[in-house]
């Protein structure tokens, strides 16, 4: 584990550790406040973040702050991160052995910003962060604790996009996190 953010950018930059590395453009760190009580766990970068090098920049990205906007949720206030930092081919789910590459950095992630609260993303997020036990539609809205952090699992915001029912879940699980985080 690094304790600054300078070394794990660092180990990260040049990262060839699983097959996803031959096809990006960049590595898609992390983005928002490094003392954020609020982190957002996604699965992987699509296309448009694999550009821009940011995550959640795309449609689902756009999507989710519509719902930040709704709430008043400010993005800078926020960190927002994926389980895998690289692009899989044609935007497929990340395999075990690409998200068992990049947990390591997910973790000192977690250790460096302390959220009090962790959103997680969709089934990927879910299963890889929590445990393979989980399933998103049983799990989703209800709060999990584990060492001291309060996780909500939710959709993914790509998920909103195929299925438009979805939203109001997203949203009412969002408002569960803002209520949550008033009381810690």
């Amino acid at each position: 584990m690094y304790d600054n953010w300078e070394k794990l950018e660092e180990l990260l930059k040049d990262c060839k550790k699983c097959k996803l590395c031959s096809n990006r453009t960049n590595i898609v760190f992390g983005t928002g406040n490094r003392e954020a009580d609020i982190m957002f766990i996604g699965e992987g970068p699509g296309a448009d973040e694999d550009l821009q090098g940011e995550p959640f920049v795309g449609k689902a990205g756009k999507l989710m702050n519509m719902a930040f906007d709704i709430l008043g949720i400010d993005r800078k206030r926020i960190y927002i991160a994926n389980i895998v930092k690289c692009r899989p081919p044609g935007n497929r789910n990340p395999e075990q052995d690409e998200a068992m590459a990049c947990l390591d950095y997910l973790r000192n992630q977690v250790v460096l910003v302390k959220p009090k609260i962790i959103v997680l993303l969709g089934s990927i997020a879910l299963k890889n962060i929590l445990g393979q036990e989980y399933g998103i539609t049983a799990s989703r809205g209800k709060w999990i604790e584990k060492r001291g952090i309060w996780y909500m699992p939710t959709w993914h915001p790509a998920a909103l996009l195929r299925d438009e029912t979805k939203k109001v879940d997203f949203i009412n699980d969002l408002k569960l996190v803002l209520e949550k985080e008033q009381q810690l």
